[in-house]
């Protein structure tokens, strides 16, 4: 049986028969095994564990997700808090750092970081390299990179009208971003 990575308290889905010795990194509730640490569950025998995954640092053509937290008119600032699809413990995020140029692969010369980020936008991006002593830089000049999640000036989680418009569902207003393409489409 093969396992995917799992999340702390997602259920392990085991096959019916005897019930699995528990090892490290699982737990019981309400009949269910489930995880307690990221990790692969596998089995030694009889018996269920989960090997935590350790979160590597981001390298080169890392795909990170980080949240946009300042704003300058050359560039916007990101805390990295998940690398390669693993989430950084909390308080061990990494800095990042989405340059004008790096915003898109086409004119890159009108460029307006405050049209593409705001504060607090989740944000799915690549690392082009290992930048300065204090920052990664990040590039979101793919179709698939850019914003995936945005709060509007309401409260409400925007959604994606066009690759660089999001509308808030409960004004109908229109803000400008440098929106990610979903998934699957």
């Amino acid at each position: 049986m093969s396992f995917s990575t799992l999340l702390p308290g997602q259920p392990i889905p085991v096959s019916r028969g005897p019930a699995p010795q528990l090892g490290g990194g699982t737990y019981q509730r309400d009949g269910q095994i489930r995880a307690s640490v990221v990790g692969i569950p596998q089995f030694q025998g009889s018996t269920l564990s989960i090997t935590r995954i350790r979160p590597n640092p981001p390298a080169p053509n890392s795909v990170i997700l980080g949240t946009v937290t300042r704003l300058s008119p050359l560039q916007a600032n990101i805390s990295i808090t998940v690398v390669d699809g693993v989430p950084l413990p909390a308080g061990e995020e990494f800095s990042g750092v989405i340059r004008v140029q790096d915003v898109r692969a086409t004119e890159k010369d009108k460029v307006k970081i405050a049209d593409c980020f705001h504060g607090g936008d989740v944000v799915k991006g690549v690392v082009i390299s290992l930048g300065d002593a204090r920052s990664y830089y990040v590039t979101t000049a793919r179709n698939d990179l850019g914003v995936i999640f945005a709060t509007s000036e309401a409260g409400a989680a925007m959604q994606p009208v066009s690759w660089q418009e999001m509308r808030c569902p409960k004004t109908g207003k229109i803000e400008k971003r440098k929106c990610a393409k979903p998934e699957g489409m």
